[in-house]
């Protein structure tokens, strides 16, 4: 089908259309907002809205719509489904109508959102220099830069996808070098849930984007910063200058709300990769993941969940920040938990603090929509009211003498009241009950504008004369039945019923007959319908130019709303922390300057909520710095070090701790490595995602990084899986020194306490003994018969044995199979053969594991030899081939104190490879 003549409506459609690059075009058509061909199509079936046909010049093309104050809904639905959308506005004209798209909706662009969550939109820079990041959330205007370009290439890409995880934003912007790089992008479309959009590269050109940088924050706002733009090793304000173009040329229409440019440092805070955020289910759980973060679980059962009493949208979304990016700086760590703690011993006056903060709105956001021009009347009352609660909330602070000698008295005092109190006297101007649209009147009450007035004055005299007109009409002709009214066919009529229009006067101009009544209109009826409705246009058009500069003062005051909203968050933040350590008595960790980790009756902060908890120490530091942790499974080694991990991130956010007592040596960052999934779709299995996380550990942590280790090798045969634990807690002992909790199976291990200073041996202790093949327990008389107890005590020194066989008979594994599973474990242990059954075979076989060779090996019933018999010159004897005992020379010879944990993982590959062969 060819395009339609540009001089038709769907012509017009189609040439906005080549206009831009967004997804679909949507264009106002009088009362409604239209898709047409390929748009309307798919978008009906994405928003289940109807399809019809338009003509033009004899073709047909697929049209759907929605009502003008239907589009917002129907954009957000779109733009939260990744899509991206241009928006045409009619503009009425001297010869008619113009059209002309006048924004794009994006998911880093969309205003109208009811989620409490931010919505991040970040540009990402690459020079020599490395990586520039500029962050903003246009509902907030909130805008932050930083740069990563310590490390090599894949390290710095690391620490890039790290802070994109933490601020999850929903909508990406690649500067020309990264949109480039295959790799990256792939990455970014496997692991988060952001659009990718491709903006101008000629908007991240750093002349440019210093320019608009400048423009936006001040010609002083870069060298305050230690930013010096227009050069190539500032990455990050070519990332900042091209998210402002991005925002501009979009139409959002927030700049005057992005008041303040802030730039962050890695090591402001603790550093929590992607991979740690999602095992320690910060903010999300992992039910449901496929191993790639575009496919998280839900919120409810995360750390964030758990300890969130907010009562405002702000205060949950910095609670959320917090968590996600807690803090080395001990000062601020004291300074919160000082408000916790005041706000802990004065419940009363908290509760009082938080039933205030509960009818506040969210400031930032309805200071953006104020900037955008999107805000109505009761956005505007919603600011009015939240300003009427700053000295509420401050002077419920200062009454009481715990809160006003705490932080949070300066926390209260940091906006301006002053300047709060002259906006809410300002906004006084709007009556209490505004009506939904800002273009009809009604908005502003009297005494704001005496012209207003005047037109109001007389608006009102001509409704009270229409109101009394019946009244009138029926003394003055005796009708009884007869009534006015209006509607938008008819306007103002006389209704007469039909039994008395015999008595209507000569002045009733018939206007319409219905079935039991006649409509009717007088001259004097008329002029005053000519005149309420001049009146009623004026007075809309002046309520409007009035509500646009009322509109504009707050936009204009979009700082004074930040302040007010960050202020009234901070205080939410804080009393929620506070409510949560009261009510599940949480004690204020001691942040010291040394000592590492000494953690008292420590527990799980959400496990504890569900179950009745064992409560168990941790001591890490000193010579005890690397913990080797056996125990069997299901028995809580795995919840004991997340415990750890999460005791001391939540000691970094200024909280209390689910703890009897606690003293935390803040760390630099937390590593952790927690069990493994596929990510087969990616081309990376369950044994290769492991050696990722641990080669990533390996890189990034430091001296003073907590590690969190569960398991590593086991996806891997035995001794390679056992050669790579070895070899990585001797490069975390020996080289990068970090406090490490090392969960194994590989009892192994355990010897390493004898052998290196800082390794020590805890495990979880077990009740009780699993029965032998006989049924019988192997234990003293006193444990019962065979059965075990996980007692969930973390106990020093290592565990004696392993009890999968016995977890398995938990699980529900069929009591045959379990049974067959202890007669085989007691035959490998004393190195018996074991017979096969159902092989089918005449004779009987026997199979032995040869230790010499970590394989099974077979033998005939009737054979006299034992199977694992070898003559002195080859232990093997004549089962090894000549590459098999190649790959054992090779193996003897290697110097694991010398060799690097990546260097053994690329060899242990390389002898599997060739012992598959």
């Amino acid at each position: 089908m060819s395009d339609p003549d540009p001089d038709t409506i769907v012509g017009e459609f189609f040439a906005l259309k080549r206009e831009t690059d967004a997804d679909f075009l949507v264009m106002q058509v009088g009362d409604f907002y239209e898709f047409f061909g390929e748009d309307a199509e798919t978008v009906a079936d994405l928003l289940d809205l109807k399809v019809s046909q338009k003509s033009a010049h004899g073709s047909d093309y697929p049209m759907a719509g929605v009502p003008v104050d239907k589009l917002t809904p129907h954009l957000k639905a779109l733009v939260e489904r990744g899509y991206r959308v241009a928006v045409a506005d009619q503009r009425e004209t001297a010869d008619g109508h113009e059209r002309a798209i006048t924004r794009v909706v994006t998911p880093g662009t969309l205003l109208e959102t009811s989620d409490a969550d931010a919505q991040y939109l970040v540009a990402v820079a690459r020079t020599d220099a490395g990586y520039g990041l500029a962050f903003a959330d246009v509902t907030t205007g909130r805008f932050l830069v930083t740069a990563v370009g310590d490390g090599d290439a894949d390290d710095a890409a690391d620490r890039v996808f790290a802070e994109l995880y933490r601020f999850d934003p929903v909508e990406i912007l690649p500067g020309p070098s990264v949109r480039n790089d295959d790799a990256f992008l792939d990455r970014v479309r496997e692991r988060t849930d952001a659009t990718v959009s491709v903006h101008r590269a000629e908007a991240f050109a750093p002349g440019r984007a210093t320019h608009l940088t400048t423009e936006q924050f001040g010609p002083e706002a870069l060298d305050s910063l230690g930013l010096d733009g227009g050069r190539d090793d500032t990455p990050e304000v070519q990332a900042a200058g091209a998210l402002l173009s991005y925002v501009e040329e979009t139409g959002t229409g927030v700049a005057s709300s992005m008041t303040r440019l802030r730039r962050y440092r890695g090591d402001d805070h603790v550093e929590l990769d992607a991979t740690t955020q999602r095992n320690l289910e910060l903010t999300e759980t992992m039910s449901g993941s496929t191993g790639g973060t575009s496919t998280q679980g839900g919120r409810e059962g995360s750390l964030f969940a758990t300890i969130d009493h907010t009562v405002t949208s702000p205060g949950k979304r910095l609670l959320a920040e917090w968590l996600k990016r807690p803090r080395q700086d001990r000062s601020t760590l004291r300074t919160r938990a000082d408000g916790v703690a005041a706000f802990a011993d004065a419940a009363l006056a908290r509760e009082g603090v938080r039933e205030s903060l509960g009818d506040a709105y969210d400031l930032e956001r309805l200071a953006s929509k104020a900037a955008s021009g999107s805000a109505d009347a009761r956005d505007l009352l919603r600011v009015r009211e939240t300003l009427a609660l700053v000295p509420t909330v401050a002077d419920a602070i200062e009454s009481d003498p715990t809160l006003s000698a705490s932080p949070l008295a300066d926390i209260a005092a940091r906006p301006d009241r002053e300047a709060a109190a002259d906006l809410r006297e300002r906004l006084d101007a709007l009556v209490d009950d505004p009506p939904a649209t800002i273009t009809e009147g009604g908005l502003f009450r009297r005494g704001h504008d005496d012209d207003l007035d005047d037109l109001i004055d007389r608006h009102e005299a001509v409704e009270e004369w229409l109101d009394t007109l019946a009244d009138r009409e029926k003394r003055e002709t005796g009708i009884t039945h007869l009534r006015v009214d209006r509607n938008k066919t008819d306007g103002y009529y006389i209704q007469v019923g039909n039994s008395e229009t015999d008595a209507v006067p000569d002045r009733y101009d018939r206007l319409k007959s219905l079935k039991n009544s006649e409509r009717y209109t007088t001259d004097a009826l008329d002029e005053r319908e000519r005149e309420i409705l001049r009146l009623e246009e004026r007075r809309g058009d002046l309520e409007y130019e009035l509500f646009e500069t009322l509109r504009e003062a707050v936009a204009a005051r979009a700082d004074l709303l930040q302040s007010v909203g960050r202020a009234l968050a901070e205080l939410d933040a804080l009393a929620s922390l506070s409510v949560h350590a009261v009510e599940n008595d949480w004690v204020r960790p001691e942040l010291c300057e040394s000592g590492g980790i000494d953690v008292e009756a420590g527990r799980h902060p959400v496990v504890e909520r569900t179950t009745e908890f064992v409560p168990n120490d941790a001591h890490l530091g000193g010579d005890r710095r690397f913990l080797v942790v056996t125990g069997p499974n299901m028995s809580g080694k795995s919840t004991y070090m997340r415990q750890v991990a999460l005791v001391v991130l939540l000691a970094q956010i200024g909280s209390f701790v689910p703890a009897a007592a606690a003293e935390i040596e803040p760390v630099d960052g937390i590593y952790t490595r927690v069990g493994a999934l596929d990510e087969l779709a990616q081309g990376r299995s369950t044994f290769m995602v492991e050696m990722q996380e641990l080669s990533n550990i390996l890189h990034s942590a430091t001296e003073d990084s907590l590690v969190i280790l569960d398991e590593v090798g086991r996806g891997t045969a035995t001794y390679d899986g056992i050669s790579i634990a070895w070899a990585a807690t001797e490069y975390l002992h020996n080289e990068v020194r970090a406090k490490t909790l090392f969960a194994t199976h590989y009892h192994e291990l355990t010897t390493l306490a004898d052998q290196l200073d800082r390794v020590q041996n805890v495990h979880v202790a077990v009740d009780g003994e699993p029965p032998s093949s006989d049924g019988a327990a192997s234990g003293s008389a006193d444990e019962g018969d065979g059965d075990v107890t996980f007692l969930r005590t973390v106990e020093d020194g290592p565990t004696d044995r392993s009890y999968g066989i016995h977890v398995a008979g938990l699980a529900g594994v069929p009591d045959p199979v379990v049974e067959r599973s202890r007669d085989v474990l007691e035959k490998l242990r004393a190195e018996e053969a074991i017979e096969t059954k159902g092989g089918g075979a005449d004779a009987t076989k026997q199979v032995v594991f040869d230790v010499g060779s970590g394989q099974l090996q077979t033998r005939d019933d009737g054979d006299d030899a034992p199977a694992t018999e070898a003559s002195d010159e080859d232990p093997a004897g004549d089962r090894l081939d000549e590459e098999t005992r190649a790959v054992l020379d090779e193996l003897s010879g290697v110097d694991l104190t010398g060799t690097s944990p990546v260097e053994l993982m690329n060899r242990v590959q390389a002898w599997k490879e060739r012992l598959d062969e």
